[in-house]
């Protein structure tokens, strides 16, 4: 199913962002109508058998539900166009509703875990009957085939809402599988654990909540891209023609389909400005068609075969090296003046150093001046290496 779907919306390899969404509204639509049927039979099996922990499951697929019907939603407002008020779209609805859904899971596990240890401190006899055991097997299956459907459709879309979906359905079946284990152990032994195995499930559900709260609010709050993401961009980008190098790549993420981000490209400066800029053009326009991502690039020149330049570069990048072999730069240059010369690039730190900017300042220019003789200033720049 999940291979039909797929095929229906990729058009040359490429999901576009409306098909996306569509793919979305099928998940949402797929999980409303399993988590109902669920629900119905649950709550039918747990109140004939008195069980609170298959109660407790049926709640759980109603919360599953409401979840599918929030998703859903989420999809559809996540497809209105940019605005006025909202230049960047509304892609991140999507992000909104799987919080409104994360705090919906809290608030019900709660619930559940007050029931359970009142059945704890209250215990009542419950019964096993073959159609409980047949309905918690179908349970299981379902929720199974549902943390897969959503998982594969997830990682199609890179869709944060999805994957958190497959993930809740996948402690579904963990869940479930206890409630069964429980009916089972008391018809045996007459010990009672139901309300035991349903403060357990209502754990579980909490800390799914916490888990998907904790997963949205991380996007909303401008988290970095993924390492895949910008390993794809930068791969291509080396690969172009007359690129020489790169940095400061930043990568914004406005939900779904909604993805801008921004490089420094180095190239040579004797080569042609307008052949140049048409090159850069190519990787911005392929760079959206292979990876949804709105990218802009800005043109730096830098001098190439300067043997004086290329000389105080390498000197400039033994010291580093000294201080700490993760330190790159870039866009080196230098004005050389008779008494003095000041050397001017951008230098990337790794975010656990140790060495303060200002020491490594100091650094450069006393080693300079020592072993070329002549007075050296240093104007640099200091980017953090998660931009680059």
């Amino acid at each position: 199913m999940t291979n039909i779907i797929l095929k229906r919306y990729k058009k040359d390899g490429i999901i576009s962002p409306e098909g996306k969404a569509a793919i979305g509204k099928i998940s949402g639509f797929v999980g409303i109508l399993a988590n109902i049927i669920l629900a119905v039979a649950k709550f039918i099996i747990g109140t004939l058998t008195a069980s609170m922990s298959i109660t407790a499951d049926a709640l759980n697929n109603l919360t599953d539900a409401a979840s599918s019907v929030i998703t859903l939603i989420g999809f559809k407002l996540s497809e209105q166009p940019a605005d006025k008020e909202h230049p960047y779209g509304h892609a991140r609805f999507e992000y909104l509703s799987a919080l409104a859904v994360s705090v919906l899971i809290i608030f019900i596990g709660y619930e559940l875990g007050k029931s359970s240890v009142i059945k704890i401190l209250n215990p009542a006899d419950t019964s096993l009957t073959l159609i409980s055991v047949i309905v918690l097997l179908l349970s299981i299956i379902t929720k199974l085939w549902l943390s897969f459907f959503n998982k594969k459709l997830g990682r199609a879309i890179n869709s944060p809402a999805l994957i958190a979906t497959s993930t809740d359905s996948r402690n579904d079946v963990i869940a479930t599988a206890a409630v069964l284990i429980a009916a089972v152990i008391e018809y045996f032994t007459k010990f009672r654990t139901d309300g035991f195995m349903g403060l357990a499930v209502a754990i579980f559900i909490l800390y799914s909540g916490v888990t998907l709260a904790r997963e949205t609010v991380s996007p909303l709050l401008g988290e970095n891209a993924s390492p895949e993401l910008k390993e794809n961009i930068v791969d291509y980008i080396s690969s172009c023609p007359k690129v020489l190098g790169y940095h400061d790549l930043m990568v914004h993420d406005y939900g779904m389909g909604r993805r801008f981000a921004s490089l420094h490209v180095e190239m040579d400066r004797s080569e042609d400005p307008f052949v140049c800029h048409e090159l850069i053009d190519d990787m911005e326009r392929e760079c959206k068609r292979s990876h949804g991502v709105e990218l802009v690039i800005h043109y730096d020149p830098v001098i190439t075969g300067d043997a004086v330049l290329d000389s105080l570069k390498a000197e400039v990048c033994g010291i580093l090296t000294a201080i700490d072999s993760r330190i790159t730069i870039h866009d080196f240059r230098a004005v050389l003046g008779d008494s003095h010369t000041n050397i001017i690039f951008d230098a990337v730190l790794p975010s656990d150093i140790k060495v303060t900017p200002a020491e490594i300042t100091e650094e450069i220019e006393n080693s300079l001046s020592k072993h070329c003789n002549k007075k050296y200033y240093a104007v640099i720049t200091f980017d953090s290496a998660d931009f680059n």
